[in-house]
């Protein structure tokens, strides 16, 4: 009797695991969603009905899949090419739609007002949470939310203050200088020659972080840089798919191949941490680079707070934030300085300013710090540059508790959407010539041409800005003022325009000028 009650309380327990486990997929694939999606539209926003499982997701892939087989013609709006789903989304149901991830539905917002709250109330609209196969890229001060994100912040920031990036100069300069001996190696007697400036520019902003970061060398960092870039391809193709908890653990060709990268990742970088470590209790460590005031501010921050190393960051944050130097560091300024070298070839003009501008400050010198800041028309150029191909194109928030958001009553579980394509290019927000490349329009500064509003943030915007964006534009304007001072360059009939977002946007068939020596 007692063998039998045991029998059938087990069945009643597995009956009603099974029925709470279907009940709970149902709501998430289903009825949740349904919610949601009335929610919105009761409030005036459109969007695609919601499909089982995929939501857009399908047609959004399809989309971009065809946008990216070929190239377009340098006149074209590059929006459709990168960012052709929420493109079609805006043309068929307004600036005021939604879009589906999965069974997530994301509201497009693109109301200068409504972008300033969002960027501002960091309570009300943190980052969404990565998916794992996401995290294995990095994390960092970048993805963190909260307590976590506020000492990370601190212990950073000194990290790129001003007087900080003077010292990092003669670095930039080192480097860039390597890039161009190597270019002036390449020019025929005539002294031209036609190159694929990308993967130069990669290398070169490369070899500064491995410098300003680590005090190594790129031939160090080359590895980590290689294995980086794999693992963001790998992720953009995670991000395309619909996430089903539990699927990292699935031993997939994708799942296995960036858990491989991870690891090889964290030994190398590990390995310059842990060097680092080893010179500083023998008193040999430099404190000039940013692994070295990184932690020297984190162990200030310990002391400051009675050796409670909880007020600190541990060394797996440390390698975390490494890793996100490496990619950050990389990434933004190299896809800056190759989209400015595209459009200076379209815009000869503008290219001839720039570098009378380089010469009346600099001569043929080597350019120091105070004159990278007096260069106002390089300046204009480089936001022009940010606003036209900002490097990232859209960013998220979630919502996680019912949120007014001007006159819309968010529910928990939407996410929000800040298209930096769509409103740096808004014709309402920025002219009529909105898609026109004209620098000219900056030079007033920037909350002139913005009109005090929140419509131009390639760093993002309010207390979650970039943290480097001072030091991607101090690199960027080293750079582009020696290549100025050796050389003019023009497209090369090869080019092939093909602006592509692989975590940032990038071209994809690289970028062929023809380079003549001045």
């Amino acid at each position: 009797m007692e063998v039998s009650f045991l029998k059938l309380s087990s069945v009643v327990f597995a009956i009603l695991l099974i029925t709470t486990w279907a009940w709970r997929v149902l709501n998430w694939v289903w009825l949740r969603p349904k919610r949601l999606e009335n929610c919105l539209r009761k409030q005036g926003l459109k969007g695609n009905s919601y499909r089982l499982w995929s939501g857009d997701l399908k047609e959004s892939s399809l989309m971009i899949k065809e946008a990216s087989s070929k190239p377009i013609n340098l006149s074209e709006d590059i929006t459709a090419r990168i960012f052709p789903f929420g493109l079609h989304t805006v043309n068929n149901y307004g600036k005021d739609s939604f879009m589906w991830i999965g069974p997530t539905p994301r509201v497009s917002i693109t109301n200068p007002e409504y972008i300033k709250d969002i960027f501002n109330k960091l309570g009300d609209f943190p980052k969404p949470q990565s998916i794992p196969l996401v995290k294995l890229l990095a994390t960092g001060v970048a993805t963190y939310e909260g307590e976590k994100w506020t000492r990370h912040r601190k212990i950073i920031n000194p990290a790129f203050h001003m007087e900080k990036l003077k010292r990092l100069v003669p670095a930039f300069y080192l480097s860039c200088s390597e890039m161009l001996n190597k270019w002036e190696r390449l020019l025929n007697s005539e002294g031209s020659c036609e190159l694929d400036v990308w993967s130069y520019l990669q290398n070169m902003t490369g070899d500064v972080i491995s410098r300003t970061a680590f005090g190594s060398s790129y031939e160090e960092g080359r590895r980590i840089f290689q294995l980086q870039k794999e693992q963001g391809e790998l992720a953009i193709k995670s991000l395309q798919t619909v996430y089903i908890p539990g699927w990292r653990f699935v031993p997939t060709k994708l799942n296995r191949r960036m858990k491989k990268i991870y690891n090889e990742i964290e030994a190398l970088v590990k390995n310059i941490i842990h060097k680092r470590e080893g010179a500083m209790r023998a008193g040999e460590a430099p404190n000039d680079d940013l692994l070295g005031i990184l932690m020297e501010s984190n162990l200030k921050e310990i002391q400051e707070h009675g050796n409670n190393k909880n007020m600190g960051i541990s060394i797996r944050d440390v390698i975390e934030e490494c890793k996100l130097f490496y990619i950050a560091g990389q990434e933004t300024t190299s896809t800056l300085l190759v989209w400015t070298m595209v459009l200076l070839s379209r815009f000869p003009s503008w290219q001839d300013r720039a570098r009378e501008e380089v010469l009346q400050i600099f001569g043929n010198n080597k350019p120091g710090f105070d004159g990278l800041t007096q260069l106002k028309v390089v300046t204009m150029i480089f936001y022009e540059v940010l606003r036209l191909y900002p490097p990232l194109i859209l960013f998220t928030r979630k919502v996680e508790k019912k949120t007014q958001l001007g006159n819309l009553s968010l529910p928990a579980g939407v996410e929000v959407s800040i298209p930096t394509i769509l409103v740096h290019r808004d014709t309402e927000l920025w002219g009529e010539d909105a898609k026109d490349f004209k620098p000219e329009r900056f030079a007033e500064g920037m909350s002139k041409v913005t009109k005090g509003q929140v419509s131009f943030f390639p760093f993002g915007w309010g207390p979650r800005i970039c943290v480097g964006q001072n030091f991607a534009m101090v690199e960027a304007k080293m750079a582009l003022a020696l290549i100025l001072q050796r050389f003019t360059f023009e497209l090369s009939p090869s080019y092939a325009h093909a602006p592509l977002t692989i975590l940032t946007l990038q071209p994809q068939y690289g970028a062929h000028i023809i380079l003549h020596k001045r």
